[in-house]
């Protein structure tokens, strides 16, 4: 690149120079035709390129998470193993609340429990028991029915028989009659047997098996009362495993509220920073986070000292956090693993947002700070007739964007002298050229 500051001051020089030897020309030769003086500009070609934008943005670091914890437990603490500003790593044992009453309920529970399984057992062998006597009994009516009913056949053809005896002047009536009565009771015998038979069967598909039926349900209320007596143990056991208190991350205590003897209560007994990671959260316009993407590296640098570095990953690009305001936040995960970034620290973050290609030019190019135009050289002719030269001539461009030392634009086409230096206060109209080479490269080269 050109020494851009030597080269403005001596353009500088020669535009001054030019423009004083042509005004005393003119007062001086007033009826000889005007030398047009021209001044060496460092020019160069527009070409095709891409940049790299990367916005600049002051922000803090704050902490990954604050995890504050409290107990529903309302055991005193035996010990306290942790100070404030001490480091803890996940899992840590932090503190630790009495469980002597919670032990002493927890095997209450466990002979709760155990007794309600014995009586599961012997419920499950009492209905076992029953159901195979509801089946004796079934066998036993079916027997006493078919009894009944071979005694009626029985009856009834000795009643035939006298009938015949009867009609035949060999038997006496009552004798007949007394079979007869016989019969018609061995009847209502076979009627009653079979009704005893029916009731043993519907009491028996009653009672069912032991896992349907009245024997079923008996069973079950006695495994529900087993399983709700190991359930409060369960719960005892949770309970006591929560009296043990553990960090649930990498970090550093920064409240401690409990002594030994003390109950928790409702209070926040302790809060706790990872600090194994961190973010930092940066602050800027729109313009400035557009197109900043998920995943984004961020070179973390801290305010207060230049050595500490790092590299973060955006992980979230927030609208405006107040209605009306201008201001975006950038959070990204910085890793902390020296735990030298520490919540509250000042540092700046150049975030690196997504190429761009097109027509490129330097930087420098812009006339002022807006980076809205360029300037360039084009051919004006002659006056009454004499040899043309080139002028300067600002035009517009858009500026896409940038990276500190290059920028794409629009306006400008590939191949189109620009001049390098677009803030050496050149006028629309001013004689120039441009300059030639120190050496054999090109400005662009150099």
């Amino acid at each position: 690149m050109l020494d851009m500051c030597d080269d403005s001051r001596s353009l500088r020089a020669v535009v001054a120079a030019v423009v004083a030897s042509v005004l005393f020309a003119g007062c001086s030769h007033a009826q000889q035709p005007r030398k047009v003086a021209t001044a060496q500009i460092p020019m160069i070609q527009a070409s095709s390129g891409s940049v790299t934008p990367r916005s600049t943005l002051g922000g803090l670091i704050v902490p990954f998470q604050n995890v504050q914890i409290t107990s529903t437990l309302v055991e005193p603490a035996d010990t306290v193993l942790v100070q404030e500003g001490d480091h803890v790593s996940k899992g840590q044992l932090i503190a630790q609340l009495d469980t002597q009453d919670l032990q002493a309920q927890l095997q209450s529970a466990l002979g709760t429990a155990a007794s309600d399984e014995a009586k599961t057992k012997s419920t499950t062998l009492q209905a076992g028991l029953t159901i195979v006597q509801n089946g004796n009994t079934i066998n036993s009516g079916q027997a006493s029915v078919r009894q009944a009913q071979q005694t009626l056949a029985t009856d009834t053809i000795n009643l035939t028989r006298d009938g015949q005896l009867l009609k035949n002047g060999y038997l006496a009536q009552q004798t007949y009659d007394a079979q007869k009565t016989l019969v018609a009771n061995d009847q209502q015998a076979v009627r009653a047997a079979q009704v005893t038979l029916q009731n043993t069967v519907s009491q028996v598909q009653t009672n069912g098996t032991t896992t349907s039926g009245l024997q079923g349900a008996t069973v079950a209320a006695a495994k529900a009362d087993e399983q709700t007596a190991l359930g409060a143990a369960n719960q005892l056991r949770v309970q006591i495993a929560k009296a043990a208190i553990v960090s649930p991350i990498d970090g550093v205590v920064v409240n401690r509220n409990i002594n030994p003897g003390e109950y928790p209560g409702t209070r926040q007994i302790f809060t706790l920073q990872e600090s194994d990671k961190v973010y930092a959260v940066l602050n800027g316009s729109g313009g400035q986070i557009v197109g900043v993407r998920t995943g984004s590296p961020v070179k973390i640098v801290s305010s207060d000292r230049a050595t500490l570095h790092g590299t973060a990953a955006v992980s979230a690009v927030l609208d405006q956090l107040t209605p009306g305001s201008t201001n975006f936040v950038i959070k990204a995960v910085l890793p902390n693993p020296d735990n030298q970034f520490h919540s509250g620290m000042v540092v700046t973050g150049q975030v690196t947002r997504p190429r761009s290609s097109g027509v490129r030019i330097p930087r420098t190019a812009f006339t002022d700070d807006t980076q809205t135009t360029v300037q360039t050289i084009v051919k004006k002719p002659g006056p009454n007739g004499t040899p043309g030269f080139t002028v300067i001539k600002t035009i517009p461009v858009t500026m896409v964007a940038e990276d500190g030392k290059n920028a794409v634009v629009q306006g400008v086409q590939i191949g189109e002298e620009i001049v390098v230096n677009g803030q050496l206060g050149l006028s629309d109209g001013q004689p120039a050229e441009p300059a030639k080479p120190k050496s054999d490269r090109t400005v662009a080269e150099r």
